[in-house]
């Protein structure tokens, strides 16, 4: 099958719930978002208040030290904790991310594998969700974990 990358059209988000829309993503239904071709992960596992994305880091994020780049973190936990708020979002909403705090607990290597980026929803609001997320290898090692807020929003 030939992956295809970009925006899903307006009209087709408005129209189905968040859930459903992330499920059409997940079974490659809808087009990837192009974040998912730049950092080479995926969505993996999908389920009301719950995301997990699967990537391994590659020498194209390396910093200067050597280990992996916050940045690649950074989208992979902002992406797993964002999809579980959007999992929440009726017809004709979306969210979007209003801020988000991480803690790296160790450097992360080329070495790790596979990485899982889970997201859960703390509290669902109505118009704000709390979100947690935890990047962890295959064998369960924690890399990194935060919190994030999420706004729901009108689609016009």
């Amino acid at each position: 099958m030939n992956l295809e990358f970009g925006p899903t059209p307006i009209d087709t988000i408005r129209s189905i719930s968040g859930l459903e829309f992330l499920r059409r993503i997940k079974d490659e239904e809808l087009p990837q978002p192009t974040i998912h071709r730049a950092l080479a992960f995926r969505l993996h596992e999908l389920e009301e208040g719950r995301a997990v994305f699967v990537g391994e880091a590659s020498a194209d994020y390396m910093n200067p030290l050597g280990t992996i780049h916050g940045g690649f973190v950074s989208a992979l936990l902002d992406s797993a904790m964002a999809y579980s708020a959007h999992s929440l979002c009726p017809a004709g909403t979306a969210n979007t991310t209003v801020e988000f705090k991480l803690n790296f607990v160790r450097p992360l290597s080329l070495k790790e594998g596979l990485l899982f980026a889970e997201g859960r929803v703390l509290n669902p609001g109505r118009t704000l969700t709390t979100t947690e997320g935890f990047l962890r290898n295959e064998t369960g090692k924690l890399f990194a974990h935060g919190t994030q807020t999420c706004m729901r929003i009108e689609l016009s």
